[in-house]
């Protein structure tokens, strides 16, 4: 079954929840694991490093209920093409696998698809990381 529209119809909702006073730059994320979809989206701190993407917090919703892994995350902002910053791509391959699909969408429903593996191909994981 293709969730793409699911996702995307989401993605684009929970956008519309962001706190982005000060950026004004709203994002939205989706995110598929089997049947079950959660999301999140943006929400800025006036001390910058204090926000949260809406990808950490869509993952942090999957947790929240119970789930581990990351069949597919949707991205919706107003400009084509957002990539989910580097500390969000570590974030989703913690739950995902290199295949895990990422799409990046505009407000129009331009979406462009992504392996994991093609935008961060050397992820840190647990090999890495002794006693783990």
């Amino acid at each position: 079954m293709n969730y793409i529209t699911q996702l995307y119809d989401l993605a684009k909702q929970y956008r519309e929840n962001a706190y982005a006073p000060y950026s004004r730059f709203k994002v939205g994320a989706a995110i598929r694991c089997g049947h079950f979809f959660c999301g999140g989206c943006n929400v800025e701190n006036i001390s910058y490093p204090c926000g949260i993407c809406a990808e950490a917090g869509a993952i942090a919703a999957l947790a929240t209920a119970g789930y581990t892994n990351i069949d597919e995350i949707m991205i919706v902002a107003d400009t084509e093409n957002i990539i989910p910053c580097g500390s969000c791509l570590q974030k989703i391959s913690e739950f995902g696998t290199p295949d895990t699909i990422i799409y990046s969408a505009d407000l129009n429903g331009n979406i462009s698809t992504y392996k994991l593996s093609d935008l961060l191909p050397h992820n840190f994981n647990a090999s890495e990381v002794k006693n783990a």
